[in-house]
C-alpha cells in the first residue's frame, strides 16, 4: 500500500484529525486518486476500528474520535468529489426513529457511507414518519436507513418501515442500532439489517450490485 495512505490510516486510528487533514491535503497535492485516498486511507482505517470494536479492543469514545478524524479528511475531499463529477454508488436517507435522541450511530454510519461513495441525506434524530416519507420523495434514495438506540423506540421502526414500504415499495429499508438484531429486522419487514457502519456499507454495496 502507498506509504502516504498508510500514514493517513494510522492517523485516523490514532484519532489525530489535524494530521489526517494535513496528510489528505498532501495526497491531493500529489494528485493521488480521490477514491484511493478514501478507500485505502480513510475507510480502511475505520474498517480496522470497526473490527477492534467488535472484539472489545476499542469502545464507542475511541470509535467516535476516529470517525471525527476521518471526517476531517472527508471535509477536504467532498468538494473535490463534486467538482470532479465522480458518479456516486447510490443515495441513502438516514435518521433515528421518532423519540430516539441519540445521534452517535447515524453520524458514524453517515460518514462510512460517504466514505464508501454514497450521497447521504442525514435527517438526524427524532425523525417523524412524515419526514422520512418527504425525504424519500425529494431525494429518491436507493436505501432508507432507520436507527434506534433504545429498546423503547424500537417498536416505532416497524411502523416507519411499513409506511415507507407501502408508499415506496422499490426503496430498500435498512435498520440498525444497539438493540436491533437480524431477527427483529426480519420480523418488522425491513429489507436489510446492519450491525455497524462497515456492515451497512457492505450490504448496501451488495444489494445495489444486484439491482
Amino acid at each position: 500500500m502507498n506509504s502516504l495512505m498508510e500514514k493517513i490510516s494510522k492517523a485516523v486510528i490514532a484519532h489525530n484529525a489535524g494530521e489526517v487533514e494535513f496528510l489528505v491535503k498532501q495526497a491531493v497535492e500529489e494528485n493521488v486518486d480521490l477514491s484511493t485516498i478514501i478507500n485505502e486511507g480513510l475507510v480502511r482505517a475505520m474498517n480496522c476500528i470497526g473490527e477492534r470494536f467488535k472484539t472489545n479492543d476499542v469502545f464507542i469514545p475511541e470509535v467516535l474520535v476516529s470517525a471525527r478524524a476521518m471526517g476531517a479528511g472527508m471535509a477536504i475531499l467532498k468538494p473535490l468529489i463534486v467538482k470532479a463529477g465522480i458518479k456516486q454508488k447510490g443515495t441513502i436517507v438516514i435518521g433515528t426513529v421518532k423519540d430516539d435522541l441519540h445521534d452517535i450511530g447515524i453520524n458514524l454510519v453517515t460518514m462510512m457511507f460517504e466514505g464508501g461513495g454514497y450521497k447521504v441525506c442525514n435527517l438526524g434524530i427524532d425523525v417523524a414518519d412524515e419526514k422520512f416519507l418527504e425525504a424519500v420523495a425529494v431525494h429518491k434514495p436507493d436505501i432508507v436507513g432507520i436507527a434506534a438506540l433504545l429498546t423503547t423506540t424500537m417498536p416505532r421502526m416497524k411502523e416507519t418501515t411499513a409506511k415507507i414500504k407501502a408508499q415506496y415499495p422499490g426503496v430498500k429499508v435498512m435498520v440498525g442500532g444497539a438493540p436491533v438484531t437480524q431477527k427483529f429486522a426480519t420480523e418488522i419487514g425491513a429489507d436489510l439489517y446492519a450491525a455497524d457502519g462497515v456492515e451497512a456499507v457492505a450490504k448496501a454495496n451488495a444489494v445495489l450490485r444486484q439491482s
